[in-house]
């Protein structure tokens, strides 16, 4: 018997813990569906982008691993509706020496094994397992709330490096608007049309606009680093981005109602519903606080087995059965203060919720007040860029047959300029602002 019982004990020990599951509580799984592509070598659009963070993102995962742990501990609690068993063994080296005796030792040694199983404690074990349970539930909510939060961070890294990078080309265009008006300004000057102030004023806008040129690529080589960092990837990694589709379709929003939005976010926002979560695990707590004033019965049992050889009665054997009821009558009060503190920290996660849900309800009408504006913004970035090409286009005619000078020429290259570049923070603001009203409603 004592082989067997060896052998049970070590396979138990070999066996790595995470292979364990008598009591059935690992049911969250990892994320699937990872993509098999090269991010170095393949255009990748904002869904590769995404699928990729998900699946390596260590943040991420680090909060996978949190609601891992509470799923271990919905399984803990739920062993308290099976009995317990504990064996314990000791062995010793004894003497001793009579009046008028020889010295004598002992090797005595002993082993007990008892059982407990708790049969009734007034619902208390229930409430805790409720109470695991619905910590769990919370932790699973924090990670769905993390996920989307990754989510978009990738969206937001995603944008603005293609921002980035239309911005650079458009300070490029500048340069090169820049570049011609310099060069007319030479030309002129040499030709003793115009003064040098002419020449140094268009020289200096095109320095300017050099200089630009350079920000616009350390711009982008920092958002490059943000979204590979994202993706669990080296700062310097090089990255194919896939361009949005630029259409009225894409920037629009499936929903324009602000209440609709408003009550779909205090449906779906995973943030409330941990925090509801959390206030149901306080609600349970409460309901154990006040069992744990309430007597419990368990049925007991235990056997020993007591060996001391070198004695003229050697060994000796009790065991034992029965119930054991077990009230605590008094304790201080403290009893009383526990289920006063569960009651007001119960009282708290529920006050905690519904100033989660006003906070939840600003955030919507924000981020749906900022959406609004940047597609206006974008409306309206869209006819000034038309107006400053031909304001400029004219301004340079102007000029090259001396109509004109180089102040307002120089004037109408800068709000050209301006204009490119507006309409390109307009149009990926409005992408921006778009993702973030969607995480404010608790969607990607």
């Amino acid at each position: 018997m004592k082989k067997y019982v060896l052998l049970l004990a070590a396979c138990c020990m070999a066996l790595p813990g995470a292979a364990l599951d008598p009591l059935g509580a690992y049911n969250t799984r990892p994320p699937e569906g990872c993509i098999d592509k090269d991010v170095t070598q393949e255009e990748l659009d904002l869904a590769d982008l995404i699928q990729v963070s998900i699946c390596t993102n260590p943040s991420l995962s680090a909060q996978y691993m949190g609601v891992k742990a509470s799923e271990a501990a919905v399984g803990a609690s739920r062993s308290q509706y099976l009995p317990s068993v504990t064996l314990t063994g000791t062995g010793s080296i004894t003497g001793e020496r009579l009046e008028h005796q020889d010295y004598v030792q002992g090797e005595p040694y002993q082993g007990k094994a008892e059982a407990s199983w708790l049969l009734f404690d007034f619902g208390g074990r229930g409430a805790r397992i409720d109470a695991t349970k619905a910590y769990f539930k919370a932790a699973d909510f924090t990670y769905n709330a993390e996920l989307q939060k990754l989510v978009l961070s990738v969206q937001t890294a995603y944008l603005n490096l293609l921002a980035a990078q239309e911005s650079w080309t458009s300070a490029k265009a500048s340069l090169a608007t820049y570049n011609q008006s310099y060069n007319e300004a030479k030309k002129r000057y040499k030709l003793g049309m115009v003064s040098l102030s002419d020449k140094l004023q268009a020289q200096t806008q095109y320095e300017q606009a050099s200089l630009t040129v350079v920000q616009a690529a350390n711009q982008i080589n920092q958002y490059k680093g943000a979204l590979a960092v994202l993706l669990n990837l080296s700062p310097d990694t090089e990255i194919k981005l896939a361009k949005p589709e630029n259409d009225k379709k894409f920037l629009q929003i499936e929903n324009d109602d602000i209440k609709s939005l408003m009550a779909t976010a205090l449906q779906e926002r995973p943030e409330i519903k941990s925090s509801q979560s959390q206030a149901e695990a306080q609600k349970a707590n409460v309901y154990t606080a006040k069992t744990n004033a309430l007597p419990s019965i368990s049925a007991v049992a235990s056997a020993s087995y007591n060996d001391n050889w070198k004695h003229s009665n050697p060994y000796a054997t009790d065991n034992a059965a029965g119930l054991r009821l077990s009230w605590p009558l008094f304790t201080g009060f403290s009893n009383t203060y526990n289920i006063q503190q569960a009651s007001f920290e119960y009282k708290q996660a529920q006050r905690n919720t519904d100033a989660l849900k006003r906070q939840v309800e600003n955030e919507v009408w924000s981020s749906y007040q900022n959406y609004k504006t940047a597609v206006r913004s974008y409306e309206i970035s869209q006819t000034i860029l038309a107006s400053a090409e031909e304001n400029h286009r004219v301004a340079f005619r102007y000029y090259e047959v001396g109509k004109g000078d180089i102040l307002n020429l120089l004037s109408a290259v800068a709000q050209l300029a301006d204009a490119r570049q507006n309409k390109i923070t307009a149009f990926y603001s409005v992408l921006l602002n778009k993702a973030n009203l969607y995480r404010s409603i608790g969607k990607y």
